[in-house]
């Protein structure tokens, strides 16, 4: 299977933000790829508000991603923002193309390092995997992958590869912690994962004022045996990664994690 992961940087504006979405599909037929997985807050960064920004998954942005991806015949992952109960809204992966109509909502949360993201967004709480080539695919958003228990559940429910879309907050250390935290889940679940964050903004000449996750780049895809397959810095870029997805039987012959584990 051969997937592309578009780093790139959204902007405050969902209809530029189309357009990215277009050219990196476009980039991403052109090397071959069957799955094209964005970030999270694709359709608009966080950097500003994002409660009036939220559409239905039949509203204008969703179906435009939709038109894209039939146009091109491949599957394409994108966060977006979908309306939820009590003036917040669900932080949404859209799932379309390739025969596939989908969606997953965010289950944790990310308030932490002074951001709270449950002020604007509900949590969802149901794990997905679908079907994409014949390979089950897992879906997971930023913040969940500091949460083994999901990956191991999505292993559970037949997983091989996890996508991650992501806008990974910056600081200290948080580069290393998102490189870690793939490679970790990884050898927890025994499954490839495939994160892709947004660009980080002043890479992609953007100014950076205020505290929200806006990304760091270094998107990657990660084997079952924790190896990072290949990585993007922290400038955009599109990553295109062949998977074999035998190698999740071989590694979980030689290292049975989920089989083994008690709790």
């Amino acid at each position: 299977m051969r997937i592309s992961l578009a780093q790139v940087t959204a902007t405050r504006d969902p209809q530029e933000n189309l357009g990215l979405v277009e050219k990196q599909i476009d980039a991403a037929v052109a090397a071959g790829s069957s799955l094209v997985v964005f970030p999270e807050a694709m359709m608009k960064s966080f950097d500003g508000p994002i409660v009036d920004a939220a559409e239905p998954l039949d509203g204008p942005w969703a179906s435009a991603v939709r038109s894209l991806a039939a146009a091109a015949d491949v599957t394409v992952i994108a966060g977006m923002f979908t309306p939820a109960d009590n003036g917040r809204v669900h932080n949404t992966m859209l799932v379309t193309g390739g025969g596939l109509e989908e969606s997953y909502h965010k289950i944790h949360l990310f308030d932490a390092f002074g951001f709270a993201e449950s002020d604007t967004v509900a949590p969802g709480s149901e794990p997905l995997v679908v079907t994409i080539d014949g390979v089950s695919v897992g879906v997971a958003t930023c913040y969940d992958i500091r949460f083994p228990g999901l990956f191991q559940t999505l292993a559970d429910r037949g997983a091989r590869i996890t996508v991650v879309p992501a806008s990974w907050g910056r600081g200290p250390g948080k580069v290393d912690q998102w490189t870690l935290l793939a490679r970790a889940r990884a050898l927890d679940s025994t499954t490839f994962i495939a994160a892709c964050d947004q660009a980080d903004p002043e890479a992609s000449g953007h100014e950076v004022k205020g505290s929200a996750p806006l990304g760091v780049g270094h998107s990657m895809v990660v084997g079952p045996n924790g190896a990072v397959l290949d990585s993007l810095d922290a400038g955009p870029g599109l990553l295109t990664v062949d998977i074999d997805t035998d190698d999740v039987d071989a590694v979980r012959k030689t290292l049975p994690v989920l089989a083994n584990r008690r709790f």
